[in-house]
């Protein structure tokens, strides 16, 4: 608990007060956000806000990470490791992706081909590596196993390379859903802070259930629980402290920097954690916008009619005369609704019959 606490404490603190430096530096470099002509009407005055504060959220948390542990003298877990360099991988392909769009002074970075391909070749070395042998505890124990996981491993194995694929689909989707939930100040900010919350309760909990020392119906055989959390709340002390300057109005914008980041991260916990087909649950307002989007995109090629009047979902909120800050507060209410569904069902089995 020492480690958790230390780590997020001094992630939001690099966070809190490195973000008005970035925001400084990105200012007097010109590095400002632009923005889509076809976009809602108030975004406009968006024009020129400092983009990539990611990159803080990133350091801030990865340091915060090392710093914990090191602090606490806890070595840094295999699982950790390997969540925390998944995220630094999907930060690098945001990161070019943003200084595309500020280089050539348009709203378009890296083609959608090439970021997929980003994204695909990190989750793939992602994937790859935590189903190592060579990575196996004491206990046999690896980052991951060739199966589905809900709230544990279920069904028979699917196979390496059937489980890569899955995994970088799951990467893939998760960021690129945090991606399209990050167009309002704080939005995909202040949801991934909930969804990180839940990890950090998740890991605690298998933590204190871990069948190699509480053999039990409902034990959990994950790796390295506890420096999941910490990883969890490394990021998520992270995303606090950039969360102040980035509440609506935003002084600072993540940019893809930040979002393939936080979406990596999500994935990669729900990885390690055993929690794979969860994370759709506790991260269902991720879920729902990206689906607005599929939608959205499906209707149009096949009937020529648009379902909202924008996409991503947040859009069409806007153009139906809804405050910015309204619908940021009300997206993190639903959010949080979906977490508290999430941790619901993972604790339910646990509930006295």
């Amino acid at each position: 608990m020492r480690t958790i606490l230390f780590s997020a404490g001094v992630s939001l603190l690099l966070s809190l007060f490195g973000t008005p430096l970035a925001i400084r530096i990105f200012s007097r470099r010109g590095y400002g956000q632009l923005i889509r002509e076809e976009g809602p009407a108030g975004h406009a005055t968006k024009r020129g806000t400092p983009t990539m504060g990611g990159t803080v959220i990133v350091i801030a948390a990865v340091v915060g990470y090392f710093t914990g542990n090191v602090f606490t003298g806890q070595a840094p877990s295999v699982s950790g490791v390997l969540v925390m360099l998944l995220m630094v991988g999907l930060g690098v392909v945001g990161f070019l992706d943003d200084f595309i769009k500020i280089y050539k002074q348009r709203s378009l970075g890296l083609r959608s081909g090439a970021k997929l391909a980003g994204q695909a070749v990190v989750g793939a070395v992602f994937a790859i590596l935590v189903v190592q042998q060579h990575f196996a505890d004491g206990y046999d124990l690896t980052p991951a196993d060739a199966h589905l996981s809900f709230l544990r491993d279920f069904g028979p194995p699917v196979g390496v390379t059937a489980f890569m694929l899955w995994i970088v689909f799951l990467i893939a989707g998760t960021s690129n859903a945090v991606n399209l939930t990050d167009g309002l100040d704080g939005l995909a900010t202040g949801c991934a802070c909930l969804v990180l919350a839940a990890f950090v309760l998740i890991g605690n909990w298998q933590l204190r259930n871990d069948c190699t020392t509480f053999l039990a119906p409902h034990c959990y055989s994950v790796r390295d629980p506890l420096d999941l959390a910490v990883v969890a709340a490394s990021v998520l002390g992270a995303c606090f402290g950039f969360l102040w300057w980035n509440a609506p109005p935003a002084r600072i914008f993540m940019g893809d920097t930040g979002s393939l980041a936080l979406g990596g991260v999500l994935a990669g916990l729900a990885v390690c954690t055993k929690t794979q087909l969860l994370l759709a649950v506790l991260g269902g307002i991720f879920v729902v916008i990206a689906l607005s989007v599929i939608i959205q995109v499906g209707s149009f090629k096949m009937t020529g009619r648009r379902v909202f009047r924008m996409a991503p979902l947040q859009h069409h909120f806007e153009l139906k005369g809804w405050a910015e800050t309204t619908i940021v507060i009300r997206f993190w209410l639903i959010s949080a609704m979906f977490v508290a569904l999430g941790l619901g069902i993972f604790y339910v089995e646990w509930m006295p019959k």
